[in-house]
């Protein structure tokens, strides 16, 4: 059954950290986000003393760039948490950017077929999500045709919404609204109207980030008080 929890915390990183690392106790498929809030979750959860080995990560989303881009959402994860792992370190599946995105794309949903093989749609155990001023959510852009897209599993997005404006590859709505559980992590006052409108009390079908509805899953929207700001008693 599923469920949706809007939750105002002080701290989004340190709540994110804890949602990750408990994902890591269970072994799980963990799906990243690039971005300034879950970076710090990152460095966050690389302090604890977890057993990584069972772990497999993924990503919702990249920048069609090489691992060693300044764009790349795989490096940032790497600097942020992989290089702090102290043991053994878990499995990951990073966007091969550097291919182009519709090659990259095409090679990520290869993957992602071969690790669930007959089960259908990837169940991600812990999928993290972000939210743009504008927003969209993984690479998920208003408009854009990969917003349409229902069975593909990672498609090519040529001309994303907002800067950098480099082609990416995303995870489509099939595969983000199949994970067990969704974690938005929002901080910050210029996120507040992307905030109501994603997940007010009537949201925009317009925002992107309003269709991610997790079914079965659950659904939790982490927010600092200034993202909430404009959400009045709904949050």
């Amino acid at each position: 059954m599923s469920a949706r929890a809007i939750t105002v915390v002080d701290d989004v990183a340190g709540a994110a950290a804890e949602r990750i690392a408990a994902a890591v106790r269970d072994g799980g498929h963990i799906a990243l986000s690039g971005g300034s809030t879950p970076r710090a979750a990152h460095e966050r959860v690389a302090r604890e003393e977890l057993d990584w080995s069972h772990t497999q990560l993924w990503f919702g989303d990249d920048r069609a760039v090489g691992p060693q881009h300044e764009h790349s959402n795989y490096l940032m994860v790497r600097r942020s948490l992989l290089d702090r792992i102290r043991g053994a370190q878990p499995e990951v599946h990073r966007i091969k950017g550097e291919l182009g995105h519709d090659a990259a794309a095409a090679d990520y949903e290869r993957e992602l077929k071969t690790a669930w093989g007959a089960e259908g749609l990837p169940r991600m155990d812990l999928l993290l999500l972000g939210l743009g001023p504008d927003a969209h959510t993984a690479s998920l852009f208003g408009g854009d045709d990969a917003l349409g897209e229902r069975e593909r599993l990672a498609v090519a997005v040529v001309n994303p919404g907002m800067a950098p404006l480099v082609s990416r590859v995303t995870l489509t709505l099939p595969v983000l609204n199949a994970a067990r559980e969704v974690v938005f992590l929002i901080s910050g006052e210029d996120k507040a109207e992307a905030v109501a409108r994603a997940f007010g009390d009537a949201p925009d079908p317009s925002a992107p980030a309003s269709l991610i509805r997790p079914d079965p899953g659950n659904l939790l929207v982490l927010l600092d008080a200034s993202a909430a700001s404009l959400m009045g008693n709904g949050a």
